[in-house]
Parts: C-alpha cells; sequence; structure tokens
C-alpha cells in the first residue's frame, strides 16, 4: 500500500488561506474550470432541495449547558465493529479525477491518514482495484441496473477487490434534471468542443496540473467501475447503454444481492421510514438519509427532515447522513437525532482539488476542530451524550 504523498509547496500555500469549509469552494471557483465547478456544485432544476439540505440545519439550535468541568473530548465512532476517530467520512463523488489530479486515490488516502473512511463511487474514473491497493479502500458504492446477472458480476469483482462495506444507491431511477451542466455543454457522453477547450485553458493552473497530468500518466479517463468490465471512455458514444436499467432496480434484486454479498450492505438514499424499515427486514447493516446532495428529485426533503422518523424504523442499523453538512455545529445536530455517522461530499473534492491530498486532511481537520469547540461549548466529553435534550428544533 502506497504512503502519504508529500504536499508540494502550492498545496500548503492554497490550504493556508482556508478557514471553513466554504473557502474551498470559493477557491475551487478559482481554479476549476466552470463546467467541472458547476457539475459538483450544482443541483436539479430550481435548486429547492439544496437550499433546504442547508436552512433545515440553520433552523435548528443548541441549547448549551455549562460548568460541567470536561477538559477531555473523544470524537470517536464505531461503524459495524470497528472504530473511527472521526463520526464523518467523505461521500462518494463521481468523476473526482476531473476535479483533482487521481482524485480518487487522494480522498481515500487522506480519509486513511484521519481514521476515517473514504467511500469510492461507481462514477470514479479510476479502477476500484487500484485504489484498494493503493490507498486502503474498503467503502465501494455502486448503482446497480436492474439485472441479477449484472449485479452479481459486480458484487464479485467489489469483493475481490477487498472492500468490506458496500453501498447501494437507490435514488437513481433517472438521472436529475442538472440544467445548468446542460447549459455548459457537459453532458454525457461529453462531447469535445471549442467551448469546453476554452474553459480548461482559462484555468492553466488545472489544465497542467490535472487534465494533462492525468493524460500523460494514466491516458483517457474511463468510467472504470460502472460493471464487472472495464467501463467506455468519458468521450464515448456507447456511454448512455452503461447508465441503462436502473429505473428496474427492485427490492427483489436487492433481496439477491444481500444473499451474495458477504460484507457490510448499506442502502444509500433512503428518505421514507417505509423505506427503512423495508431495508431493516431485507437484512441491510446500515442505511444512508440522503436526496444525493440535491442533485436528484428536486423538492424531496431534507435528510435532516427526515431523519428522526428515518431513525425510528432502523432499528439496530447503522444509520448515516449525507447532504448539506457544511460545520461542525452541523455532524453534531445530526448525531443528536439519531444518526450514528455522516458523510461530506462536495467540500472534501474542493479541497482535493486545490490542494490534493494534503487539501483533503486540512478539510477534514478543520471539520474536527469545528466539533471539538462545540464539544467544549455543548459542555461534553463525548458524543454518546449528543441528544434531542441538546437541541431546540
Amino acid at each position: 500500500m502506497a504512503g502519504t504523498s508529500k504536499p508540494t509547496r502550492s498545496a500548503r500555500r492554497r490550504a493556508s488561506k482556508v478557514f471553513n469549509l466554504q473557502d474551498f469552494e470559493d477557491a475551487a471557483r478559482r481554479h476549476l474550470p466552470k463546467p467541472i465547478f458547476d457539475y459538483i456544485a450544482g443541483a436539479s432544476e430550481d435548486s429547492s432541495s439544496f437550499r433546504r439540505n442547508r436552512s433545515d440545519f440553520e433552523a435548528i439550535r443548541f441549547i448549551p449547558r455549562v460548568l460541567a468541568g470536561k477538559t477531555d473530548r473523544d470524537q470517536s465512532v464505531t461503524l459495524f465493529g470497528k472504530t473511527y476517530d472521526r463520526p464523518f467520512g467523505i461521500a462518494p463523488m463521481g468523476l473526482s479525477a476531473l476535479a483533482a489530479f487521481d482524485g480518487d486515490v487522494a480522498l481515500a488516502k487522506a480519509a486513511r491518514q484521519a481514521g476515517t473512511i473514504a467511500v469510492m463511487s461507481a462514477t470514479s474514473l479510476t479502477r476500484l482495484e487500484r485504489v484498494a491497493e493503493e490507498a486502503g479502500g474498503q467503502w465501494f458504492q455502486a448503482y446497480f441496473p436492474g439485472d441479477h446477472d449484472a449485479i452479481a458480476a459486480m458484487t464479485d469483482r467489489i469483493a475481490n477487490a477487498g472492500f468490506q462495506t458496500l453501498v447501494v444507491t437507490a435514488d437513481v431511477a433517472a438521472n436529475g434534471n442538472r440544467e445548468l451542466d446542460r447549459r455548459n455543454g457537459f453532458v454525457t457522453p461529453m462531447k469535445p468542443s471549442l467551448r469546453l477547450a476554452w474553459s480548461g485553458m482559462k484555468r492553466p493552473s488545472w489544465l497542467f496540473g490535472t487534465a494533462l497530468r492525468t493524460l500523460r500518466t494514466h491516458g483517457m479517463p474511463h468510467f472504470e467501475n460502472l460493471d464487472a468490465d472495464e467501463g467506455p471512455p468519458i468521450v464515448a458514444r456507447n456511454l448512455i447503454r452503461s447508465f441503462a436499467g436502473r429505473e428496474r432496480l427492485s427490492w427483489p434484486h436487492i433481496e439477491r444481492l444481500r444473499e451474495r454479498w458477504r460484507g457490510n450492505l448499506v442502502l444509500k438514499g433512503v428518505l421514507a421510514p417505509e423505506d427503512a424499515a423495508r431495508a431493516r427486514k431485507t437484512g441491510f447493516d446500515g442505511i444512508v438519509v440522503s436526496n444525493h446532495g440535491g442533485r436528484q428529485l428536486d423538492g424531496a426533503i431534507s435528510p435532516i427532515e427526515a431523519l428522526p422518523s428515518v431513525a425510528a424504523e432502523a432499528g439496530d442499523m447503522v444509520v448515516i447522513v449525507d447532504s448539506g453538512v457544511r460545520r461542525g455545529a452541523d455532524v453534531l445536530k445530526l448525531l443528536a437525532m439519531g444518526a450514528h455517522f455522516c458523510l461530506i461530499g462536495r467540500p472534501m473534492l474542493f479541497a482535493a482539488s486545490i490542494a490534493g491530498e494534503y487539501g483533503v486532511n486540512h478539510a477534514i481537520d478543520i471539520l474536527s476542530s469545528e466539533i471539538d469547540r462545540n464539544m467544549a461549548l455543548l459542555s461534553i466529553g463525548s458524543l454518546s451524550e449528543m441528544s434531542h435534550d441538546c437541541l431546540l428544533a
């Protein structure tokens, strides 16, 4: 397994100007070509779910206690029998290698060094076997078609690579209506154009540090992990076929998957308590309460709004939440409302884009520092003390 990369002087300089996760987004806006930045930052249709993901956090307030005299604070959590140093990890994000050189590897290495997890995306551009070998990736997120044979073949590949936790995303029966990507000409299959080329040329640090470096080192990026065989390049005409069939995925497919997959199985995209109850009965080990960061059904409720009723049906499943987390306070609010862990996506990829693995480590440290400071201000020493009594919701 490869070691941690030594940060460049440029990475250190860029990260030194970042004091919160929003700063990473602002820096990435100046660094990335507009179509790539908008692909990461954007949401579907009118972005109403995206906005609610943040505003619903802001509507919840803390009720701090004082004079507890606690000086030791512990952020560790245990998931599936393994203890992690942080109560948050990195969400799966597609096309990471377009935003940051070796983005999938950088995210996984940073997570490992920080004592947490990075969930590798099915729409990544790096072979899952390489991430498992070089960065110790242990969680993989899959988009499955409604086809038992295709599911079985891909499941075996993931298991053979050494991944221990499989996250099945269920809220993608159709791709979200991301109009901003269409306006930018950033669609799949990607169609090279003078407009896209010019947007890259206007960002020379990205052009030379990510795009040309990737082509020189790895060649044309492919969708490596959509099925058991190597997927098509990002400019392929047959790319649509690799994304087809998801609308047919149903509970019987998942039941067969549960019989085949021997590791931890997690269902991602749960917002309805009825689906949490069905997942528990099907034998899932965990769920991710998520609206896909506002990128799928616009108008869907926010995960933190859905969390109490979903957690009530989860039983002994691990409850994870993603979408909208930007501060340590957000993490603590989720834990108080019944989550065991949360995932952060966009800010971590923005961090990788401007400062690589070092930037992701810096983002993780920022969030952990915020959590530690808020724990002190709430007068708690462990995350198990977070409860509804700490909140006015």
